[in-house]
């Protein structure tokens, strides 16, 4: 039984596994993998295909003043929530319903195409554009066209207790930026729900709290400069790496488009 299971691999499903694996919570991320025609197929990044991935280049995203390749983006991203403590598994979910129609604080399980069947206490969904096998949880979809939305409060919490949704299938503007922040704030709210001891994600200087005499509130962490120093030496270190050569990998082209 996973605390959290996330269906989407990009953007917003990253971002929602990066704090909800921070907070202690038991994350699990399932995406599909790349198509056939992708590089990643022979690349050996198993995070699963991203609709990002399409991009030429990522230029409005803050913190790139000349843009980044958007491939590059999504394989830290990655990274960072494995380092937080989510996992991963390639596959597509099927159909997804409650473990007891009676009690959906028992969780969901999670059908998935050639696989086993998931177990979570909270789904959050952030997939696109596939919703289908939402279908049986009756979260509530907008259909627009052939594209089908969920329907959802603020922080993404849908008509079913202990589902959610992210992202661009939350009805959210198709930015990356945007993804990733309505996929931080879906992740605080299942947090929020799960009743876990959190206050706020914070590496703070040694003594902000205590020396006001406040203990260190939870999911909040001081450090001494020692310490900040080290991992802000850690962190470029990891950056020069990760951009030291360009990556080799081109952008995944749209299904309709004639490959030669």
């Amino acid at each position: 039984m996973r605390d959290v299971c996330i269906v989407g691999g990009g953007t917003a499903g990253l971002a929602a596994s990066i704090f909800t694996a921070r907070a202690g919570l038991d994350t699990l991320v399932i995406s599909e993998g790349p198509s056939p025609s992708s590089s990643r197929t022979q690349s050996g990044d198993d995070g699963g295909e991203s609709i990002l991935a399409r991009n030429a280049s990522l230029e409005n995203y803050p913190g790139f003043p000349d843009g980044v390749d958007a491939r590059r983006y999504l394989q830290l991203t990655r990274e960072q929530a494995r380092n937080a403590g989510a996992e991963f598994e390639l596959g597509r979910v099927t159909r997804a319903e409650p473990i007891d129609e009676d009690d959906l604080e028992a969780g969901f399980v999670l059908e998935t195409e050639g696989g086993d069947p998931i177990e979570t206490r909270r789904m959050i969904a952030a997939s696109w554009s596939d919703s289908e096998y939402l279908v049986p949880l009756d979260v509530g979809r907008i259909q627009r066209g052939s594209k089908h939305f969920v329907d959802t409060d603020d922080a993404g919490r849908t008509a079913v207790d202990g589902v959610y949704a992210a992202g661009r299938l939350a009805d959210e503007p198709h930015q990356a930026i945007v993804a990733a922040g309505h996929g931080a704030k879906v992740g605080l709210a299942v947090i929020h729900d799960s009743d876990t001891n959190f206050y706020h994600d914070w590496v703070a200087p040694e003594g902000y709290f205590t020396g006001r005499g406040r203990e260190v509130p939870p999911g909040c962490e001081e450090i001494d400069d020692q310490e900040r120093r080290a991992r802000d030496e850690r962190a470029r270190g990891r950056l020069l790496e990760a951009f030291a050569e360009p990556l080799d990998e081109v952008p995944t082209m749209h299904p309709s488009v004639e490959q030669d």
